[in-house]
């Protein structure tokens, strides 16, 4: 069957990118190929698109999309996208209206501009779940809603990583959307773990010989220990479970940070790059490159592929069904004309 073409917006090193595709492994389960290919990508960190390069066969776009206009990029029938969300507003108008306090906030409006001038038959979009509470609660319908007034049937699912065989808790937004005249409905993926024992544990990523560099210095773990009593941050992880969510500015993670840190041996360290690709379920033959800093950042921001990979299965069933139904709907348009 004819491979569904996917164009891949804000693809950073392309965790959306490797759980659609499939064929890959991940703690010894083996995770199928699905048929899409990647036909384009953009990002505008460029360090992201050198990680993506070095992992696909294909280059990304570094412009920045707002400059790119609907007509250059090429056929595809699935729009991906995880668009920033931390300049939406909600601005007092009559009617409400989604506001913008900043320039990122516009390339959400750019997803929806592809959407309509392109008119693919499906979109997947991915957040952080706090997009549900933004603005009070006031900014997601809206943005629901700009995704409908593009011509789609839209739907939203939060998912929990730990829930689908990743060593990580992270929940994140799913929406997604298929083109009105399809009649298709999304329905989320059945997630395979629900007991707490199932969850794969965060000592199935851990690393046994670290580099120096890794480890903090005995100063920052004396200011972490001033401040004990009256702190919860810098809490190690218990590696008999799920890490707590890892993000994208781990290069610069300390012990009076939330971000999740490691106690081992005495002493305390962050997560080589490696570690967080694992704990955001990226298959080991996932090439590395670039400085430490901008891996973190990449890693952190990515979708988990094994999250990804579910979602697609349930797309890409959807739409062999439409395609096999619009195929049989030809067929007999052709006989009643003889």
């Amino acid at each position: 069957m004819k491979k569904f073409k996917v164009a891949s917006l804000f693809c950073g090193c392309g965790g959306t990118d490797v759980g659609l595709l499939g064929g890959f492994s991940f703690n010894g389960i083996e995770y199928s190929q699905n048929n899409f290919e990647i036909v384009y990508a953009n990002d505008i960190e460029k360090s992201a698109c050198e990680l993506f390069s070095e992992n696909f066969d294909i280059v990304p776009d570094n412009r920045d999309i707002r400059k790119v206009p609907s007509d250059e990029l090429p056929d595809f029938d699935i729009l991906t996208g995880g668009f920033p969300c931390q300049s939406f507003s909600v601005v007092a108008q009559n009617p409400k209206r989604l506001g913008i306090k900043d320039d990122k906030g516009k390339l959400f409006f750019e997803m929806c501009r592809i959407l309509k001038d392109k008119r693919p038959m499906c979109f997947i979009a991915e957040n952080v779940k706090g997009l549900l509470s933004a603005n009070s609660g006031e900014a997601f319908p809206l943005i629901i809603e700009e995704f409908k007034k593009c011509g789609y049937d839209v739907k939203f699912v939060v998912l929990n990583s730990a829930q689908f065989g990743v060593p990580q808790k992270r929940e994140r937004v799913i929406i997604v959307g298929f083109r009105d005249d399809l009649g298709i409905s999304f329905e989320p993926p059945v997630a395979p773990l629900t007991n707490e024992d199932e969850f794969i544990p965060l000592k199935i990523v851990i690393e046994s010989n670290v580099p120096e560099k890794y480890f903090f210095s005995q100063r920052a773990v004396d200011g972490m220990m001033k401040k004990r009593d009256n702190m919860n941050k810098g809490r190690a992880q218990d590696i008999t479970k799920p890490c707590n969510t890892v993000g994208s500015h781990l290069a610069k993670v300390s012990l009076n940070s939330t971000d999740p840190v490691l106690f081992e041996n005495d002493r305390y360290r962050r997560f080589t790059p490696r570690e967080v690709a694992r704990i955001q379920s990226f298959p080991e033959n996932f090439k590395l490159v670039g400085s430490d800093s901008a891996q973190y950042r990449a890693l952190g921001n990515a979708i988990p592929p094994v999250v990804m990979w579910y979602v697609a299965t349930q797309v890409i069933e959807l739409l062999a069904k439409a395609r096999c139904l619009s195929y049989f709907i030809e067929i007999s348009r052709k006989e009643v004309k003889k």
